[in-house]
């Protein structure tokens, strides 16, 4: 009779380690989702429209960027460019996770639809003394995308029933939830170079030319700072 090895991965195993990972994610997420969906539903899109968008784009930070400059006709255009620019990274993301993934190219193709900064920094961290299989890619990031596709629509319905956000201040959220994230980066010369830079230029364009021209100038902006000045410090 064949002895099964403990160290080798099962499904199930897989699965309930992806959710075990995923779970504090996930109830993270859920009041964000909520929030999004109230200030989607403000910004006169339907719960329906809130959920076609989050599961066709999925990614918080571009949703949000989105639904901040949302006018009426909706400029498609540099809306996919904003949305482009915000998302380049996970470019980069997939590139590194990619050789480490047990499963087809094909595979890859269809499962970095949900790809993530939170699944991706947990997939990493498993990769460092076992295998991604596609068991565990699957519960990881399904877990996410069902929870903040669920969450957007109910926030959106919710929404409907409670007005204008901006009444609750909801509608700031999003530019707290960016201060946060900056603020994590740390004090170095190329961080403060790169946010000072995107937000002089995108104040500027917003004052100028107004929504949602000043998305796309401050992302950039920052880009071409963070390179010029990334650039001085290696040569200092």
């Amino acid at each position: 009779m064949d002895q099964v090895n403990p160290h080798t991965p099962s499904k199930g195993n897989d699965a309930r380690a992806a959710l075990r990972d995923i779970l504090p994610v996930a109830v993270a997420a859920i009041p964000i989702s909520l929030l999004f969906g109230a200030v989607a539903v403000g910004k006169g899109l339907s719960p329906l429209e809130v959920g076609l968008m989050s599961a066709l784009v999925f990614a918080g930070g571009a949703q949000f960027a989105a639904i901040e400059t949302w006018i009426h006709p909706a400029p498609i255009l540099v809306l996919a460019f904003s949305t482009l620019l915000i998302n380049a990274r996970h470019v980069l993301m997939a590139a590194s996770l990619g050789p480490k993934m047990r499963v087809t190219t094909t595979q890859k193709f269809f499962g970095f639809a949900f790809l993530t900064d939170e699944s991706w920094a947990l997939s990493e961290r498993r990769a460092l003394d076992r295998p991604i299989t596609g068991t565990y890619w699957g519960a990881l990031s399904g877990t996410l995308f069902l929870t903040w596709v669920s969450g957007t629509v109910l926030g959106a319905i919710l929404g409907s029933f409670l007005g204008d956000p901006g009444r609750l201040g909801a509608d700031f959220a999003f530019t707290a939830l960016f201060i946060g994230l900056v603020a994590g980066f740390g004090l170095s010369r190329v961080n403060l170079v790169t946010v000072a830079v995107s937000a002089g230029v995108a104040a500027l364009v917003y004052l100028v030319a107004g929504a949602p021209w000043h998305v796309a100038a401050g992302a950039l902006s920052g880009i071409a700072a963070a390179y010029a000045a990334a650039g001085k410090e290696a040569d200092a």
